[in-house]
């Protein structure tokens, strides 16, 4: 315990915790994305388990976060269940009040953030691991006190997106732009992609941000049209 008192092991905490505020932004959006439909005490849970669990997973994959980035598509895969994921969230959201209707269920919310977050958060673990130098204790520490930040990020964008619906679309096309950053990423393709320069990087990302808006929208939007006759609109009285 010794260690607790060094400036090593406080200038350490400090880089973990500063690398989450600046790395967690988009797991925030994540967050608020899925949890926003819940009723507020279901919302409020889903964001602590959610946050919470991500958090343990983080630590968790530490010790095997640079060998996974360094297999062969595994950013590949991860990639496209961003992209599906973003997808889902979008086309269950609609401006119309009572039209999300795909993310009622607490653990549902839960399940999304913790896959969205093991794809999004390795390379945040490369980053955390290094400043923690193999200390388990101020890994923990750093990343424990990190969870308020998230928490706290999490519930300020379900407030944005409430009174400003387009910023759903925003999320998801953030969502879809780690996306298509994450497939560039693959070991698989390094060697292919690095002679096409970084415009590869940037184009994928607009793709897959685009992807994500259009199909989702175009999903929500059949589901909107679908709805009086299959049951999935509100009913008139």
């Amino acid at each position: 315990m010794d260690s607790l008192t060094t400036s090593v092991f406080w200038s350490g905490l400090l880089q973990i915790i500063l690398i989450n505020i600046a790395l967690s932004g988009d797991n925030a959006v994540l967050i608020a994305l899925a949890a926003r439909s819940l009723p507020p005490v279901q919302r409020r849970r889903a964001i602590l388990f959610g946050s919470g669990a991500a958090v343990a997973i983080r630590v968790a994959l530490t010790a095997v976060a640079a060998w996974l980035l360094e297999l062969p598509w595994l950013r590949v895969v991860g990639g496209l269940l961003l992209l599906w994921i973003g997808i889902h969230l979008i086309s269950g959201h609609s401006e119309d009040e009572g039209q999300a209707k795909r993310q009622t269920s607490l653990w549902s919310a839960v399940r999304t953030i913790l896959v969205a977050d093991i794809v999004m958060s390795l390379e945040n673990v490369i980053a955390v691991a290094a400043a923690a130098k193999g200390d388990l204790v101020l890994l923990i520490l750093g990343l424990g006190i990190s969870i308020p930040l998230v928490v706290f990020g999490s519930t300020l964008m379900i407030g944005l997106m409430r009174r400003f619906p387009w910023i759903v679309t925003l999320g998801a096309a953030l969502i879809g732009w780690v996306a298509g950053e994450t497939i560039v990423k693959d070991a698989a393709l390094h060697n292919f992609l690095l002679a096409g320069g970084d415009w590869i990087h940037y184009m994928a990302a607009a793709v897959g941000a685009a992807l994500v808006v259009a199909v989702g929208k175009a999903l929500a939007a059949r589901a909107h049209r679908a709805g009086p006759h299959g049951g999935g609109a509100s009913d008139s009285n």
